[in-house]
């Protein structure tokens, strides 16, 4: 598989075409962003572990029977993925309140969500990524109602999944987002699963593990990562 035109560069990720037109190349960089872009920082080691974090959840998901356009790391810092016709609605699935939730609606950061809620947002930067719901989404032609529902049967299985894997841990799984694509008329999972996309918490102490390090400066942002992995048995050599 051959690396050719750069496709896309997001806040973390580059995206590189490849000789198969059904797949890409995904680089992992150690760019950090917070905040819709405003604060930007290079944390070394990042993409690395960002990297080899993902491979070992999308392989984990991938024997709970989940397909995910994950298909091989390349290197320590790039990953082969099936190219996905991506669909701009975010999956977000709430164990315990944290972030916006706690903020929206003034309850009491870290109190138990029974059952786990279920949210979509649009993808858009400019926009802020703001919060819809299912009845718009086929209203302007994002997604259709089969598509959602698989989308939302899906984020919960990868909920049930996780929440065992952290949870052997001694960690918490708080909360995380999901996108999806289409490939070949399937729905699939896209994008990536790390301490980036994820609220991760320490089951005893509650030490927050993931990127609120960095949007709150905490500090340790990597080692944290790094930490993490360490517990659910990421290789991270």
């Amino acid at each position: 598989m051959q690396k050719q035109q750069l496709l896309y560069k997001g806040k973390a990720k580059t995206v590189y075409e490849t000789d198969e037109p059904d797949y890409l190349i995904l680089h992992f960089r150690d760019d950090t962003s917070a905040f819709n872009g405003e604060r930007v920082e290079q944390l070394g080691r990042k993409g690395q572990v960002n990297n080899r974090f993902n491979a070992f959840i999308m392989q984990k998901l991938a024997e709970a029977g989940i397909e995910t356009h994950f298909e091989r790391q390349l290197s320590d810092d790039e990953v082969l993925v099936k190219r996905l016709t991506m669909i701009p609605v975010e999956c977000v699935v709430r164990n315990f309140a944290a972030g916006s939730l706690v903020r929206r609606l003034g309850l009491e950061e870290g109190m138990p969500l029974t059952p786990p809620t279920f949210e979509l947002f649009y993808k858009d930067d400019g926009l802020g990524d703001p919060m819809v719901n299912e009845s718009l989404s086929i209203s302007l032609g994002w997604a259709t109602q089969e598509q959602l529902d698989t989308m939302r049967e899906i984020t919960f299985k990868v909920n049930d999944v996780l929440k065992g894997l952290f949870d052997e841990g001694g960690l918490m799984l708080v909360d995380f987002k999901l996108e999806f694509g289409v490939f070949q008329d399937r729905i699939v999972l896209g994008d990536e699963f790390s301490p980036d996309g994820c609220r991760i918490w320490d089951k005893e102490t509650k030490k927050k593990l993931d990127k609120d390090r960095f949007r709150q400066s905490l500090g340790d942002v990597i080692e944290s990562y790094e930490e993490v992995a360490r517990r659910i048995g990421v290789p991270l050599a």
